[in-house]
């Protein structure tokens, strides 16, 4: 908007203003979009997004009308004076900024994206409780974005964790969960490939798992058996990954049923999240079970 307005003013790259004035808006429409696609679904309490739409685009229809008739009326006040067709631009567009900074500070998602995830899980491992939606979300910063030091795949393809069948043996090796995990702790980078059969809690358990390995190069207090571990990954920081990938399915084995069912008595929604998960999935065999005499 404020392109199409300086358009005038730059008679000679005044079709380059306005297809970059356009371009613009066709970036916004589609970052939009999805951003109402998501709300939408959020505020759908019954199941009933078509419904919520339809209100929600008669209510921007009769908004935009008034704006219409609005832009009428104070046409002919700034059409005469550049600066005060500026100044009202810039007020009228902070007051637009503002109102949707609080607009969507007030919203309260019951799902786990990332920032959250790590928000919930990092308050869990320091003080054994678990956040509910609403201090969560009011702790998930919006302007300037908050991600874990930890860069985290979901639903990669499998070539990109192994290249022979030995290392698909070590990383299926000690547990019987439908995904695999591999830790790059040079690039702090984990990935994570999912099974055939991997539903919404597997898909909670891998991430949850991916960030609990980035909280080892952490500080801060966390549970004695990940304490430990930290401490051995400092006494050698050039242990094999897949080595501690292992022992850390161990200690999610007893850690993440408590987080999970924490997180269901908080109010969170772990049948669906979201995450961000690629399409790629992978079967192979699984680790047979030691037994013990």
């Amino acid at each position: 908007m404020f392109l199409e307005i300086m358009a005038p003013v730059l008679p000679i790259s005044f079709t380059i203003t306005i297809c970059v004035s356009n371009l613009a808006k066709c970036i916004v429409s589609v970052a939009g979009g999805a951003t109402r696609a998501a709300l939408t679904m959020h505020q759908a309490r019954r199941n009933n997004m078509a419904d919520v739409s339809a209100k929600d685009g008669s209510q921007e229809t009769l908004v935009n009308l008034a704006g219409l008739l609005a832009s009428l009326l104070m046409l002919p006040l700034v059409s005469d004076c550049p600066s005060f067709s500026l100044g009202c631009f810039f007020l009228l567009t902070a007051l637009h900024v503002y109102a949707n900074y609080r607009a969507v500070r007030a919203l309260v998602m019951e799902t786990l994206n990332e920032v959250r995830l790590w928000l919930v899980l990092k308050h869990f491992l320091q003080k054994g409780e678990v956040l509910d939606p609403t201090s969560a979300n009011q702790m998930e910063p919006l302007w300037t974005g908050f991600w874990p030091s930890l860069s985290l795949s979901l639903g990669v393809p499998l070539h990109r964790l192994v290249s022979s069948v030995t290392e698909l043996q070590q990383l299926a090796e000690g547990h019987q969960e439908p995904y695999l995990l591999r830790w790059d702790q040079s690039q702090g980078e984990v990935q994570v490939v999912l099974s055939q059969g991997a539903g919404p809690e597997t898909v909670l358990r891998a991430a949850t798992h991916g960030l609990v390995l980035g909280a080892l190069r952490e500080g801060g207090p966390l549970p004695r058996e990940l304490g430990e571990l930290r401490s051995r990954v400092r006494a050698d920081p050039n242990k094999e990954s897949w080595v501690l990938v292992k022992e850390t399915h161990r200690v999610l084995d007893k850690l993440f049923p408590e987080f999970l069912k924490g997180l269901q008595d908080a109010g969170w929604e772990t049948e669906k999240h979201q995450l961000e998960v690629d399409e790629w999935r992978a079967t192979w065999l699984p680790s047979p079970e030691k037994k013990v005499l």
